[in-house]
């Protein structure tokens, strides 16, 4: 099988990225158990899942972080690997080695190395970074990505302009040591003033989309051709593109629940006044409750054109056209630092 012969996998994780990852499972014919709190019983990630298993309590720390409580789901659902999707679960080398000594497949870094590289599971903060697929010969597909972090968060990232087919982007020279220390799968990376990693995270992070859309894969795939031992093998990718990735967030205050009312952006769709191809993840469809406890992440909108221009006018005008969702959120924000990349700006500045 082209991702690696693992037939089933537990989605540890939530939200649109858990949503992108069991449909890319059920793309891939890999069964998708999904996890979900008492809080989350009929969340969209669990109704798109084949199976679904009851983690625990509404708090984080009592279901979707707890380790246990993560391999004991695994070993009750009968899947043969676990799937981290969070950097927070992805990186986290207590869990990694939870699962393997469980006897089950790990779909990540080992977690010897995770401990070595101190994989502390958060998302790279820096303005600056680099995403890629580490196999046995080094890095696969490697993207560089700018970020828009004005709201201490990363809300916009983008391919720097002029990557191209014949263009190699520089990488520092502590990226490419990452398959020397035994890193396999899919890495993002953050970038100090001096060139150098600043930051090392595993998982689906949310930049993740830019390298599928730069590239033409699917990250699932890769993820999982590298736990099951097919790293090597490289899936035909298509002719580097300009790739541009969004998140829309609720603006609740924290720890308030709200209720989604409208259509969120989703699925695939092609622009052709711009050529530029489009995906849209939603986590919540018209009258899922958005509960408090959680990261308020609405939706990821992501698109590939022959320029950053096209593709960041392509996401602006989708996150412009929203309804009304029934929860305030960040999109006008979020458009705005859209607009200045259609409009060619380089600062992101007001």
């Amino acid at each position: 099988m082209t991702h690696g012969g693992i037939e089933s996998v537990l989605v540890a994780g939530r939200g649109p990225a858990a949503c992108a990852v069991v449909s890319a499972c059920a793309r891939l014919g890999v069964k998708a158990v999904a996890v979900h709190s008492e809080a989350e019983r009929t969340a969209r990630h669990v109704r798109l899942a084949d199976d679904a298993v009851l983690l625990g309590p509404a708090p984080a720390s009592e279901s979707y972080l707890a380790v246990d409580r993560i391999v004991e789901a695994a070993r009750r659902s009968g899947v043969a690997a676990v799937l981290p999707v969070p950097p927070a679960l992805a990186g986290n080398a207590r869990l990694a080695a939870a699962v393997t000594a469980a006897g089950l497949v790990w779909v990540g870094p080992d977690a010897e190395v995770l401990d070595r590289l101190g994989g502390d599971g958060v998302e790279p903060a820096s303005e600056r970074g680099l995403l890629a697929w580490v196999t046995d010969d080094g890095l696969r597909y490697p993207t560089p990505v700018q970020r828009d972090r004005a709201a201490g968060i990363a809300r916009v990232s983008w391919t720097p302009e002029g990557m191209t087919a014949d263009r190699a982007p520089a990488l520092p020279p502590t990226a490419r040591r990452l398959a020397e220390v035994g890193w396999r799968g899919l890495v993002t990376v953050g970038i100090d003033p001096d060139g150098e990693l600043a930051e090392v995270a595993a998982g689906f992070s949310l930049d993740m989309a830019v390298l599928e859309r730069a590239h033409g894969v699917d990250a699932v795939e890769l993820a999982l051709r590298s736990a099951g031992g097919g790293g090597g093998t490289v899936p035909p990718g298509g002719t580097p593109r300009a790739a541009v990735a969004a998140q829309l967030r609720a603006t609740l205050p924290p720890g308030t629940a709200g209720r989604v009312t409208g259509r969120l952006p989703g699925g695939p769709r092609r622009d052709g006044t711009r050529d530029v191809e489009l995906v849209a993840v939603s986590g919540y469809e018209p009258g899922d409750r958005l509960d408090g406890w959680y990261d308020a992440l609405l939706a990821t909108v992501s698109a590939a054109g022959h320029d950053v221009r096209a593709a960041a006018g392509a996401v602006s005008a989708v996150l412009s056209a929203l309804p009304d969702s029934g929860v305030p959120h960040d999109g006008p924000d979020v458009s705005a630092v859209l607009a200045r990349l259609a409009a060619g700006s380089s600062v992101l500045g007001p």
